[in-house]
């Protein structure tokens, strides 16, 4: 299954009770080869009204702290652990993430990222099992061969400017990590 084979199956999915509200599903957006990806907790109301990940306000904070690490947003892969708009913004219910969990190992597999970021409490206790991102938060931890950083959804930021730093240099670390990786590929080649 290639990357526009598993959107289509995202858009038709039924699995949880998520759809039933959804306007548009959020696959998760950028490029198939990028080094880093970062995983979110699941749409908000502008996501789900353009399809697109980290469009609102979070968006914003989120394209403001990858440009102050030096990075990109169209060199980063930017996806969710659901893909469907939780009521109210809740939280996603356990088995809502699960019911989305194959599609977010498939998009890991299909990218191949060096790190992925996971943004919040959500994506880091659905992947890695540490509860909380204050604990887990800037640390590499490694699952099944993946590494990933766990830091604040930029959300956090609306409401507590002073993470906006810490932030900045959890994804400049992401940066770095991928940096590492590729002198130490050419160092062994």
């Amino acid at each position: 299954m290639d990357m526009d084979e598993l959107k289509k199956k995202i858009s038709e999915c039924t699995k949880c009770r998520l759809h039933e509200d959804r306007d548009k599903t959020v696959p998760g957006e950028g490029p198939l080869d990028a080094d880093i990806m970062l995983i979110g907790e699941g749409p908000g109301a502008d996501e789900d009204a353009q399809g697109k990940p980290f469009v609102g306000s979070a968006g914003k904070k989120l394209n403001e702290c990858l440009e102050g690490a030096g990075l990109k947003r169209k060199d980063v892969f930017i996806t969710n652990t659901v893909r469907c708009r939780p009521p109210k913004n809740r939280d996603p219910r356990k088995d809502e993430l699960d019911a989305c969990d194959p599609y977010t190992q498939k998009m890991i597999e299909l990218v191949n990222p060096k790190v992925i970021g996971l943004l919040g409490r959500i994506p880091t206790l659905q992947l890695t099992g540490q509860g909380t991102v204050g604990k887990a938060r800037g640390k590499q931890i490694t699952v099944k061969g993946m590494t990933y950083i766990p830091t604040f959804h930029p959300a956090a930021l609306i409401y507590d400017s002073s993470r906006r730093e810490v932030l900045i240099n959890d994804l400049r670390s992401m940066k770095e990590y991928v940096e590492m990786e590729k002198k130490s590929r050419q160092t062994v080649l």
